[in-house]
């Protein structure tokens, strides 16, 4: 990929809300999976399209499998197993759920309403870590990062995570089985876990963390906040190596992920879109935001079109009678093969993936 792609190549459609989750399988990460406020979970094949039924719209990527009928609540995050067999699930009903990638059916949940061992509010990340993925990491609302043993029937974590101040927002692992987890909170801090001995190492951002993304050798981290930066520091000694932020890129309100990508030559981020410019026809098309890792400058800012038949989307209207303009606000982010694949793919509000690069 010698240059940053800008048109999308395919469309993931078939949601009926918004993309709050989307993650590749792993290596060589041939799907995609998604998650979104209608409770339900798609897993998809991106290369194998067809011809999309609207006038110039991108073709459409193969639906393989739909996953329901186990959470309550809208999906907020996904892990697939380092064998693609299972898939991990977060989201607003507290509840953290195992699947079968095969059967489409879930093999554990973790947590309930009804147990003290449970988070006590929504789950907003979860991971699959550990060696031979026997570990399902879950971090939420109520401030606390659970560990659970996959592979028993135990129905308690098997290690509670209460160093945070506030919410959970996001957690990452390095590569290899690491017994480590690193945490990003509303508090503004990441912390780093030894899971084995328990020791943190804590880093102050100074603002709401709301996106972690490790780099491949697990020596840098990749930060975004609800300060409109987006900052990349050194894990060692906790030093800022640089800063990611233009005038027109503000992102002071939603969860906006951001990611390392292009065989981590970039830094990608969404768009919460607070900006009123560019409405047309009371419809706003969504944008990535594209930096150089070494150096800084934006290299690309690319719009991410509403996909499917936008004149079928919702009417809102505002107090005064009037439209509202809608906004295909990008919020989620992945890109294929934890940023050394050919391909990324982003979601939002609009509820259709777009798929950028190669096919």
């Amino acid at each position: 990929m010698s240059e940053f792609p800008t048109r999308p190549v395919a469309q993931l459609v078939g949601s009926n809300g918004p993309i709050h989750a989307l993650t590749y399988s792993s290596p060589p990460s041939a799907y995609i999976l998604t998650g979104s406020s209608d409770r339900s979970i798609r897993l998809y094949n991106p290369t194998s399209t067809t011809p999309s039924p609207v006038s110039g719209q991108p073709p459409a990527g193969r639906l393989i499998q739909t996953y329901t009928g186990a959470h309550s609540y809208e999906v907020l995050s996904l892990s697939v197993s380092s064998q693609n067999d299972r898939f991990a699930s977060a989201g607003g009903d507290r509840t953290v759920f195992l699947w079968d990638v095969t059967t489409a059916l879930t093999l554990r949940r973790f947590g309930s309403n009804s147990t003290t061992h449970s988070h006590t509010g929504r789950v907003n990340a979860v991971l699959i870590s550990g060696h031979d993925d026997s570990l399902v990491i879950s971090g939420g609302h109520d401030t606390t990062v659970r560990i659970w043993d996959a592979k028993s029937n135990s129905s308690k974590p098997i290690q509670v995570l209460s160093d945070a101040k506030d919410a959970i927002t996001c957690l990452a692992t390095p590569g290899g089985g690491e017994p480590e987890v690193v945490t990003g909170s509303v508090d503004g801090r990441v912390r780093s876990y030894d899971v084995r001995t328990g020791r943190c190492v804590t880093d102050v951002i100074g603002t709401p963390v709301t996106s972690l993304s490790l780099s491949k050798d697990g020596k840098t981290v990749l930060v975004g906040g609800l300060d409109s930066k987006v900052r990349l520091f050194d894990r060692r000694d906790g030093t800022c190596l640089k800063t990611y932020e233009h005038p027109g890129w503000k992102n002071t309100e939603l969860r906006v992920q951001s990611c390392l990508g292009g065989k981590e030559r970039y830094v990608v981020a969404g768009d919460e879109l607070t900006s009123e410019a560019g409405i047309s026809g009371g419809q706003e098309e969504g944008k990535i935001w594209a930096w150089d890792l070494l150096t800084g400058k934006l290299v690309a800012t690319v719009p991410v079109p509403w996909g499917g038949d936008a004149s079928n989307k919702k009417v809102t209207i505002g107090r005064d009678g009037k439209e509202k303009a809608r906004k295909n606000v990008v919020s989620c982010i992945a890109w294929k093969e934890g940023g050394f694949g050919n391909q990324f793919c982003v979601g939002g509000t609009s509820g259709v993936v777009n798929v950028y690069g190669e096919l």
